[in-house]
């Protein structure tokens, strides 16, 4: 039994393919360990740290309860896909979210400080689908060096209706810190859940109260108690405007008494 001596192609073809494997391992030993490291931060929502707690209670101090706004204002309105809603209008962990594919309308309002040292606008919107109603509180910084924006939210169930909500102080549920180039640091309040009962959070229950004290405040001072329900009601029916004033009658001419002698 003979032995036939490889092809003269085939070998140079198999030094080709162990020159490669040699040369490029290391290349990829390399990029492999010059790979930046991904790291995952956790956020524990529902017990912050103490130094965390400081920050909320710090950001929240400085809001401040009477500003002076600039003329500049920005009035929105819409309707969303629940599958496409602005960002905006993401619920807060926790909260009921429509399965159906429906539909959210929303109504948002924008003003800007005039001379604050923090804060540079804030928008407030108001959202409402076929089982919740959000209401968010977005304060961005001025000059962002640790702390970008401040949100407050608050959220109830849409059985009764948005003009209800807002003319009671709905308790807040979500405080959220965008910081530059750190992690959020996030409050919420969380509920019971399947493998356990709801966490006790009255340590945290200062945070909220001054949390829902706020978005109280700018509910009336942006005017959304009368701006919200008035929006609503366009998206549903455009062709709402609003009425106009009746013009009030000219004020008739008083008669006038003949002088004494006249006839």
């Amino acid at each position: 039994m003979s032995l036939k001596t490889p092809s003269p192609l085939l070998v140079a073809s198999l030094l080709v393919s162990v020159l490669l494997i040699v040369s490029l391992g290391p290349l990829a030993v390399a990029q492999e360990a010059t790979q930046p490291q991904v790291k995952v931060h956790m956020l524990n929502v529902c017990a912050p740290s103490a130094d965390e707690q400081k920050e909320i209670a710090s950001a929240l101090a400085r809001v401040p309860k009477q500003p002076l706004f600039a003329q500049d204002f920005e009035v929105d309105r819409g309707r969303s896909s629940l599958e496409e809603s602005p960002n905006f209008l993401q619920p807060a962990q926790g909260a009921q979210v429509s399965e159906d594919s429906g539909s959210a309308v929303w109504v948002r309002i924008r003003k800007e400080f005039s001379v604050q040292a923090l804060f540079s606008t804030v928008q407030y919107s108001f959202s409402v689908d076929p089982k919740t109603m959000v209401e968010t509180l977005v304060f961005h910084v001025r000059d962002p060096k640790d702390l970008m924006e401040l949100t407050i939210e608050d959220s109830a169930s849409a059985v009764t209706s948005p003009a209800a909500m807002l003319s009671t102080s709905t308790p807040a549920n979500r405080v959220k810190l965008e910081r530059f180039g750190k992690s959020s640091v996030v409050l919420a309040r969380c509920s019971a859940t399947e493998t356990g009962p709801a966490p006790d959070q009255s340590a945290y229950e200062p945070l909220f109260q001054n949390a829902s004290s706020i978005v109280s405040n700018y509910r009336t001072l942006l005017g959304a108690k009368q701006t919200v329900p008035d929006e609503l009601a366009r998206i549903e029916n455009p062709g709402i405007t609003k009425p106009k004033a009746s013009p009030k009658p000219a004020p008739k001419p008083s008669a006038k008494k003949p002088a004494a002698g006249d006839k």
